[in-house]
């Protein structure tokens, strides 16, 4: 496949950036599908905030499906699909089957 540059715009400052064709490869090798969004700049902004942040997520809180406890978790929950706590989900992981792995 031939990649050509092209010209976006940045979905935070508006500006149009050019898409060249050696990052169109890089992308297409990594097997990303969707064009970048941002602009280089703006990228590299967002980098740097989420590493002045340390990465910190959201924690939600949450009442435990199995055993009603009170507990927090980094995800945002899905209305109708059960979270359980820590200690909950570690016991259910110890009743599931193992699957086997092939040897080779």
């Amino acid at each position: 496949m031939e990649f050509k540059d092209r010209t976006l715009n940045c979905s935070d400052c508006g500006q149009e950036f050019t898409f060249t064709s050696g990052e169109q490869e890089f992308y297409s090798s990594k097997g990303f599908e969707n064009d970048p969004k941002r602009c280089p700049d703006c990228r590299n902004e967002r980098k740097r905030d989420k590493k002045k942040r340390g990465g910190a997520k959201t924690l939600y809180k949450v009442t435990c499906a199995e055993c009603g406890q009170e507990s927090e978790v980094p995800f945002e929950p899905t209305q109708g699909k059960p979270v359980l706590c820590r200690d909950c989900f570690e016991n259910s992981k110890s009743r599931r089957p193992r699957r086997e792995r092939a040897i080779i």
